[in-house]
């Protein structure tokens, strides 16, 4: 009987070990590849030898046989395991390459046009911004607020959507792009992105809020004007037949919706390429534009096409009982372009005397930023108090004569019967109609190789209540 020798796989065996639970090195599959083919030859030369034998007429113990069986076993699981252990450390590398590549490409990224993007404080941001825009809008205010995987899908779908088109988007992805939209189409706006993009800052009027906004579905908004009373009481004698006393007529008001646009555009390369966050800063730049542009018009619109802006409006000295209804009330400075020398002040207290005690509960005044100035240096000439008050807490605005004071660059500048400072109520007086949030339509065919955004809104506005604001007039 011809003696067997064990054959030992146990010097590869160490090479399978793990610590850590990570694969080993390129090296170390290289030991175990090298000692599974050393132990694999010492095998087949043996194995051979054995058979030569056998045919030879000696006959193997069932042993020996049993020994030969649990040698290829361990062989075969010895490279079961290599095989599993380069597969993981091949997907492992793979995904590490992956997560470095998207890392790089994102926008914003460190080392890539600025620090990495803080999700938590970007979904603090639209969360507030909605609400915000919800409340500009008088819509329903959302239960649901943004967290760090919405603010990522909304992100990522944006840019696919500027970079390929909204067809390109999946259901998932055009649902993530609509979170935080009006029922209209959309707010599709981030707020605001700094340090990533230098920024000219344009100066605009916040009459928004100052003025009532009304959200409609229609055209138009319409209303009833009740000015008139019924004739006054009429006392008669026993036997003195009644007249027919004035009856009250009723009129009508009508503030129509018009229709404007943006159309920014941009190369598709730069889509495609540009390491900057393009969604946050195109979104931005279009919302600022529409917005700059709407205040203007609720301040100067000559009502043709466009809103009737509240600064457009015939004025006249005329008193409230005797003045048509349609045209405001002006005081005048006595001084063409500037307030008089002497006792400049006083006009002041000549127009806040001209209200009724009802709009001055409310009432604050709207003026330029040069006109404020002017009025820092004035002084009551019984007192010797100055007029204007500065604000000394936060959130608390500067004053004359204890109402505040807000700026608005678009409304006129000092001239000759220039209406540049009004006072009183201003939503009683003026009334914003919002027809649509703002649509954006991706236009990459009519001006290739640019990208256009055709970004359109439809509002409107106008005076309703004539009382209830006054100006002063800069005139002799």
């Amino acid at each position: 009987m011809t003696k067997h020798t064990k054959i030992d796989l146990g010097a590869a065996a160490p090479a399978f070990e793990q610590k850590n639970g990570n694969p080993g090195s390129p090296d170390d599959v290289k030991t175990i590849i090298a000692n599974l083919g050393r132990a694999f030859e010492e095998f087949r030369t043996r194995n051979d030898k054995e058979l030569a034998e056998v045919k030879a007429g000696m006959k193997a113990a069932p042993a020996d046989l049993d020994k030969l069986q649990t040698a290829l076993s361990d062989l075969q699981e010895a490279k079961d395991k290599i095989e599993l252990s380069l597969k993981a450390q091949a997907k492992k590398h793979e995904e590490e390459l992956i997560a470095l590549e998207a890392k790089l490409n994102r926008p914003g990224a460190r080392g890539n046009n600025g620090p990495e993007i803080d999700f938590e404080a970007e979904a603090e941001k639209m969360t507030n911004h909605v609400l915000s825009m919800k409340r500009a809008h008088n819509l329903p205010i959302p239960t649901e607020t943004f967290n760090v995987d919405s603010v990522k899908a909304y992100k990522s779908a944006m840019l696919k959507a500027m970079r390929r088109g909204i067809q390109s988007l999946n259901g998932d992805e055009q649902k993530a792009l609509l979170a935080g939209s009006d029922p209209d189409g959309g707010f599709l706006i981030t707020p605001d992105v700094s340090g990533r993009i230098v920024t000219r800052v344009y100066e605009t009027s916040p009459i928004r809020q100052l003025v009532s906004q009304v959200t409609i579905s229609t055209d138009a908004l319409e209303g009833v004007n009740d000015f008139e009373e019924a004739g006054g009481l009429v006392m008669v004698g026993e036997q003195t037949a009644p007249t027919e006393t004035t009856t009250p007529k009723i009129g009508k008001w009508r503030i129509a919706v018009h229709e404007g646009y943006v159309e920014p555009k941009a190369t598709q390369q730069l889509l495609e390429d540009s390491s900057v966050d393009m969604e946050a800063w195109l979104a931005r730049k279009v919302a600022d534009k529409i917005s700059r542009g709407q205040n203007n018009l609720f301040i100067n619109g000559n009502g043709v096409g466009r809103p009737m802006g509240l600064f457009a409006y015939t004025t006249a000295e005329t008193s409230d009982d005797t003045r048509a209804w349609g045209v405001f009330e002006h005081v005048k400075t006595g001084v063409n372009g500037n307030f008089a020398t002497s006792n400049p002040a006083d006009v002041f207290f000549d127009l806040i005397g001209k209200f009724k005690d009802f709009y001055l509960a409310n009432a604050r005044f709207f003026t330029r930023r040069e006109v404020v100035t002017l009025v820092r240096k004035f002084k009551e000439s019984t007192t010797g108090q100055y007029l204007w008050q500065p604000g000394l807490q936060v959130g608390q605005p500067q004053t004359i004569l204890t109402y505040p004071v807000v700026i608005g660059q678009d409304i006129p500048g000092l001239g000759t019967n220039g209406n540049s400072l009004a006072f009183g109520d201003f939503a009683e007086a003026y009334t914003i109609v919002d027809r649509l949030g703002m649509t954006t339509i991706r236009d990459n065919l009519t001006a290739k190789p640019f990208i256009k955004f055709y970004t359109r809104v439809r509002f409107g506005g106008g005076a309703l209540n004539f009382e209830a604001v006054k100006f002063i007039r800069f005139a002799a």
